[in-house]
């Protein structure tokens, strides 16, 4: 297995619909010159952006965190430019690009140091082989302050993996729980 370089990710998103919408290049600034945390193709990955939809974390209903038995309770959804996590929580989010992930791939997907170095950490699991969908993100505020995530810019950075060979059995083949995401997906069982 081979970490993929900027060449074979373009190559991907454009002819296979890896990404979409494809970034071709790191984006910096918006047209008018106003800085924005990056993202786009880099040159072994690809800074995928988080839409304006979250998922806030909130103890209102004084929930119990239970992955078998989860309640939508537990957030507030919020539609905004900038969301702020209270100190000590999280929220959930996704991502503004659709990823297709080939048999013979899998990514693994990890914060951007922007937001690493301000104490905000984006936990995502692996896209396996075969998956496909928009990405929910996970980002946790692990300071004592609120923080401030912006949406329509970089969040995480995809790294792709490729096989010499497709697996047996992708996530699509085995009808995976978080298939065809299109909105935030809480967990399921």
């Amino acid at each position: 297995m081979s970490i993929k370089p900027d060449h074979w990710i373009r190559k991907m998103a454009k002819e296979h619909g890896m990404i979409e919408p494809f970034t071709d290049q790191q984006v910096r600034n918006t047209d008018n010159g106003t800085k924005v945390v990056s993202f786009g193709l880099s040159s072994y990955g690809y800074d995928l952006r988080v839409s304006d939809e979250f998922k806030v974390f909130t103890n209102i209903h004084n929930t119990i965190v239970d992955p078998k038995n989860f309640e939508d309770n537990a957030f507030v959804s919020l539609q905004t430019p900038e969301c702020i996590i209270p100190p000590n929580s999280f929220a959930l989010a996704r991502s503004v690009e659709y990823f297709r992930i080939p048999r013979n791939v899998l990514t693994i997907c990890i914060g951007k140091s922007t937001y690493a170095r301000c104490g905000i950490i984006v936990n995502v699991t692996p896209f396996e082989p075969g998956w496909e969908g928009y990405v929910t993100l996970e980002i946790s505020n692990t300071t004592p302050l609120p923080a401030k995530i912006y949406a329509n810019q970089g969040l995480a950075q995809v790294l792709f993996f490729e096989s010499e060979h497709p697996c047996e059995v992708s996530y699509a083949d085995r009808n995976g729980k978080y298939m065809n995401q299109v909105g935030i997906v809480t967990p399921r069982m």
